[in-house]
């Protein structure tokens, strides 16, 4: 018998299949377009769904029989379905401007305080509420068609079995959330003008939805007893799959976006969660929490490199049969800091700020700066914004001692040590640093009866590798620009604000 993980990201989706024993039997990715329009970042669910088929389609062919499946997502994107429970329009993505005026009168009604002791989310025009509430004025006849809305991973779970059940990480992320009672607000649902009716059922993680349906199953070659359980957001998924289940554990996940994800019981310092931007996440046991420390730009910054400015030079890593990343990788000199001072807000700045105004910025160009040096500095900013952030965990009381690196970025030595030296932390990678999708698969094995909790699954599957440990020296050297850095935020914007 063999359980799989589906994640669901902005960009691409995976599944992993795993025998019980925790072996990887197979794995298939694939790529697809957040589009750009005029408005805005938008994705096609519909599209997202065919993709999702063929990577599970792709990873069971051959394989053992799939006694369960779990699936994780990215959040706050809603997805409006019609009468056919089909998509009908492109979702707008957390990326996605439109809905500011919205959130705004959501803080003018409720008040930030209030909103942050319900929802546990400081209000931003992200989260799924706003852009409801601008579909509602703006898209009327398409909220009138509307049967029922949902985010992608109950979105893709309901395609799966039938059955809307959204877990209450992914449910949290609406902002029409109670984070405490575990349920919908509905002052703030009547207040948007939805109806909690065509929302899905909030459940716990890795509870039992049901089974695979018929023509699903013949589809993609799975059996109708194929148990179908929920996941979670995926950056609770990274930190189920790296094993940090307990207080003071953390997990680094470089993907799109670059996420801190803490384990913590409840905070010394509600009004520095606030202050700072950091969500309050229900977690697996009743009383603990996981919060969001993110940059929107941080693995994209490198795809922004390798498309933008080095395009030519990741053609021909292609053609000699490696990717571009590990010929760049290859070129950096890690000896000391590029010199560079990068602002890594090509998408707003998440926290502590959640600016969506911000812009990037790279200072300290010379002209014996190089296309590499440039590649470095962007590693180096999306670092530095990442110890930002842990110093402002601090002074809510949550202390992080050893971090595990998942995604994308824990496939470069560079960037591990890096991030070891600017963070002045252990990093720990795993075996496969897929761990969004090994969270899922050991939340399914738990929901179908496989592993008696996550701590018994967690010993089967999370595999230690290698760990990176700071560089005195080199933290000294990055400290002096890291000063440096913590400035940039308001100097930056200082000089790009609009005049009246």
């Amino acid at each position: 018998m063999a359980i799989a993980g589906v994640d669901v990201g902005t960009t691409g989706c995976k599944c992993t299949v795993c025998d019980l024993n925790g072996t990887i039997l197979s794995q298939s990715y694939q790529e697809y377009e957040t589009q750009n329009t005029k408005n805005g970042w938008e994705l096609n669910a519909w599209e997202v769904w065919l993709n999702i088929k063929k990577v599970i389609r792709e990873a069971a062919l051959g394989q053992e029989a799939i006694q369960a499946i779990g699936v994780t997502s990215f959040g706050e994107t809603p997805i409006l379905l019609g009468e056919d429970y089909k998509p009908l329009m492109n979702s707008l993505t957390y990326l996605d401007p439109r809905g500011e005026e919205e959130c705004q009168r959501i803080v003018d009604h409720f008040g930030v305080e209030y909103l942050f002791q319900i929802t546990g989310l400081k209000a931003h025009p992200m989260y799924s509420i706003s852009k409801l509430m601008w579909l509602a004025e703006h898209k009327r006849e398409l909220m009138e068609k509307t049967k029922h809305i949902c985010m992608f991973g109950d979105y893709i779970t309901y395609m799966l079995t039938g059955v809307f059940q959204i877990d209450y990480s992914l449910a949290s992320r609406t902002m029409a959330f109670d984070y405490r009672k575990l349920d919908w607000a509905d002052d703030i649902l009547e207040f948007a003008g939805l109806n909690r009716a065509k929302m899905s059922k909030p459940v716990p993680i890795g509870r039992k939805l049901g089974y695979v349906t018929a023509e699903v199953a013949k589809e993609l070659g799975l059996s109708t007893s194929t148990m179908v359980v929920t996941g979670c957001q995926d950056q609770m998924a990274s930190a189920i799959g790296t094993g940090c289940l307990e207080k003071g554990m953390a997990v680094d996940g470089t993907g799109t976006v670059e996420c801190i994800t803490p384990v913590f019981d409840e905070p010394e310092n509600l009004n520095a969660m606030l202050g700072h931007c950091f969500a309050m996440i229900p977690f697996i046991k009743p009383g603990t929490y996981v919060t969001y420390a993110f940059s929107f730009n941080g693995g994209s910054l490198l795809k922004w490199y390798r498309d933008n400015l080095a395009s030519m030079e990741a053609k021909l890593y292609r053609e000699q049969g490696i990717s571009a990343y590990e010929g760049f990788n290859a070129k950096v000199s890690y000896d000391t800091p590029s010199g560079l001072l990068v602002l890594p807000y090509l998408s707003g700045a998440a926290t502590p700020y959640m600016d969506p105004d911000a812009r990037g910025a790279i200072l300290g160009l010379r002209d014996s700066t190089t296309s590499i040096d440039i590649y470095q500095g962007l590693m180096e900013g999306v670092t530095y914004e990442m110890r930002l952030n842990m110093e402002c965990l601090e002074t809510a009381g949550i202390q992080i001692d050893t971090l595990y690196a998942t995604g994308g970025g824990a496939q470069s030595p560079i960037w591990l040590q890096m991030k070891a030296d600017i963070l002045n932390k252990r990093i720990v990678t795993l075996g496969n640093a897929q761990s969004g999708t090994l969270g899922c698969i050991m939340m399914s094995g738990v929901g179908c009866g496989v592993y008696e909790d996550l701590a018994q699954a967690a010993k089967i599957f999370v595999k230690p590798e290698k760990e990176y440990i700071p560089d005195p020296k080199k933290h000294e050297l990055y400290m002096r620009y890291y000063k440096k850095y913590k400035k940039m935020y308001r100097a930056v914007g200082e000089v790009l604000k609009d005049e009246d």
